[in-house]
């Protein structure tokens, strides 16, 4: 793209030239030809959530989002450069310009839409009881989760919806999934919640001392994160992730990591 725009750029920046972003134009215009420019699309995602993203034993960033996002660049005519960071301060950095978006199953809820804007939803989930293997007493379902100790990642949904639906329990919060797990196997919490479309690689990872327990709720829609009025860059995005739907790409990618479709 160093001498021109990719169809998908351009058709980007006049489709968002017509909806007028006013005062912000230059700097939402901005992110877009900086990536242009650059050449590279730089996203911020953990690196340790599997399957979503997370290094093989090769030490290589895999999973779905990686190929997820390396299909969305490729639309854009660059590459991507990752840049792994723990959940608790992403967000942070994408507001520091450290990178152009975050593409790591963040959740859409009404305040992250005061601060950020999204993209249109990439997959479709839930919320899931996580449990040791034969937990005793029973903790199937949102019910279950009073009075007893539920491990969230600081500064989740996971963590709002306890907060907001289920006050008396007793929420612990961590920095990463796997310091959590290691305390939900040794007993020192009752339960998990996280995303219903980790469960499989979870029970795959611990050897079925971790299970799902009762089914998921909450419907949630995961989006990719831009920084507030970067509608040029949102744009063309947006385009890319219909061509992606539209040529199959990207529930061939889902059908790679999960064996079905959770994009729909």
């Amino acid at each position: 793209m160093s001498f021109r725009l990719s169809r998908i750029v351009f058709g980007a920046i006049v489709l968002a030239a017509g909806f007028g972003i006013g005062p912000n134009a230059h700097a939402a215009s901005d992110t877009l030809a900086k990536i242009t420019q650059r050449g590279t699309l730089r996203v911020g995602l953990e690196g340790t959530y599997p399957p979503f993203n997370y290094q093989d034993e090769k030490g290589e960033l895999v999973g779905f989002e990686v190929d997820f996002a390396n299909a969305i660049a490729k639309k854009l005519g660059v590459k991507t450069e990752f840049l792994p960071t723990k959940w608790d301060g992403i967000l942070a950095a994408l507001d520091a310009e450290r990178f152009d978006v975050v593409i790591n199953q963040v959740t859409v809820s009404s305040e992250r839409r005061q601060k950020y804007d999204f993209s249109q939803p990439y997959t479709i989930s839930g919320i899931q009881i996580i449990t040791r293997r034969g937990n005793d007493p029973k903790i199937s379902s949102p019910g279950d989760l009073t009075g007893k100790k539920v491990g969230v990642v600081l500064g989740t949904n996971y963590e709002q919806w306890l907060k907001a639906n289920s006050p008396k329990t007793d929420i612990r919060t961590y920095d990463d999934d796997s310091t959590r797990n290691q305390d939900l196997l040794a007993g020192r919490i009752d339960a998990v919640l996280n995303d219903r479309l980790i469960v499989a690689n979870l029970v795959k990872q611990y050897n079925g001392e971790i299970v799902a327990s009762g089914e998921p709720f909450a419907k949630q829609e995961q989006s990719i994160a831009f920084r507030k009025g970067d509608l040029v860059l949102r744009v063309a995005v947006d385009k890319a992730i219909d061509e992606l739907r539209g040529d199959g790409s990207l529930a061939k990618i889902s059908e790679k990591w999960f064996g079905f479709d959770v994009t729909k």
